[in-house]
């Protein structure tokens, strides 16, 4: 769904939780007043429940084991001022009341290390790029909105360029052969997501600025979607530790109007310290 806020600034929305259903044994939708409560079953008994309110916005995401465990992967609740009005920060009637406006990041490491290439970076810089503490301060809590429609949010984290994926105009397929080279990448996510449970990666799609901006948005949108799936299907990454958003040609990696390869692309970045404050890696405890 693409959508046009006050200012004119279009943005597309998608829901996440039928990227939720693959190899699940039974999905089962529930009505609590005015919120749903999505519970995937996969059949291993694991729960994969989603809780959203009237409006459709996601307010928890949780794991629960066949133990009865639970890890709380995503909780908007705790980000001040979520459903009672606009957080401190947030400019009214941008991009549906979700966009940020913060100062650039002052950065403390070299370039090449707050933005990283995945051709030719080692598993060990993919790893320690997936777990990096934010470049800047992290002054609250975010929405996953905030951190999706909000880049200065999300500049306080660093990003890999999966740069071996190279979609053709108009596409979003990823071709067999440049499917295995996402190996290294899905065995940083799934070596994160071991250290800390309730880990969530933005994986963002982009598009050249070849076409409509409303095309590109859709077409970029589905491209975060199909590395996310690839992920899950072939790597096995946790499709509720991954969150995917398309940019359209909003955030071009070689300034040109013309086709550019470099900039049909997707990026992943941890957003974790984002959700949650700031607050350390570390994994919590189960409940």
């Amino acid at each position: 769904m693409i959508i046009k806020d006050p200012n004119g600034q279009s943005f597309v929305r998608h829901n996440e939780i039928d990227r939720f259903r693959y190899g699940a044994r039974d999905v089962q939708v529930q009505r609590q007043g005015n919120d749903t409560r999505t519970v995937i079953v996969r059949p291993d008994g694991t729960q994969i429940i989603t809780e959203s309110g009237s409006d459709g916005r996601l307010l928890r995401r949780l794991r629960r084991g066949s133990d009865g465990r639970e890890v709380v992967i995503i909780d908007n609740n705790r980000v001040p001022g979520f459903g009672a009005g606009l957080a401190a920060g947030v400019v009214a009637g941008a991009i549906g009341g979700y966009f940020v406006s913060l100062p650039p990041p002052v950065l403390r490491i070299p370039q090449d290390r707050y933005i990283v290439d995945a051709d030719g970076a080692s598993p060990d810089l993919i790893y320690d790029t997936l777990i990096a503490p934010p470049v800047d301060r992290i002054e609250r809590a975010y929405s996953l909105d905030e951190i999706r429609y909000s880049p200065s949010v999300r500049q306080r984290m660093p990003s890999i360029d999966l740069d071996t994926i190279n979609f053709e105009t108009g596409s979003w397929e990823i071709p067999e052969d440049q499917a295995v080279k996402l190996q290294v990448i899905a065995d940083g996510l799934n070596r994160a997501i071991q250290r800390n449970p309730s880990s969530v990666f933005l994986i963002e799609g982009h598009t050249d600025a070849v076409g409509s901006d409303v095309d590109n948005l859709s077409l970029s949108d589905r491209r975060a979607e199909s590395a996310a799936e690839l992920l899950t299907q072939q790597f096995g990454v946790p499709p509720e530790n991954l969150a995917t958003q398309g940019y359209g040609e909003q955030y071009l990696k070689i300034p040109t109007d013309g086709p550019e390869r470099q900039n049909r692309r997707v990026t992943v970045r941890n957003i974790t310290p984002l959700l949650n404050g700031g607050e350390a890696n570390a994994a919590p405890p189960p409940r």
